[in-house]
């Protein structure tokens, strides 16, 4: 992991890109202390869970979850005037 001072590290800010890009980490020093580490970005990953991943954890669904809406509910939801 390279130390560079500020000025080089300015100086030679696209240098410095390109190491990081290939997956090294670079060590900004001012008067040779090290003050800050750049390192490569990665994105994180959205955690999905998988099917009944919740099983055994107090979530259920009610026995009638699916049944057909009252038909004033229903034409709410829908926009309709009754």
């Amino acid at each position: 992991m390279p130390i560079v001072n500020i000025h080089p590290a300015k100086t030679h800010f696209s240098k410095r890109i390109e190491q990081i890009q290939r997956g090294e980490e670079v060590v900004i020093a001012k008067a040779g202390v090290p003050v800050a580490r750049l390192v490569p970005y990665v994105p994180k990953q959205p955690r999905i869970k998988p099917p009944g991943g919740m099983q055994g954890q107090g979530f259920w669904i009610a026995d009638d979850f699916d049944a057909p809406l009252p038909e004033d509910l229903q034409a709410a939801f829908e926009g309709r005037d009754e």
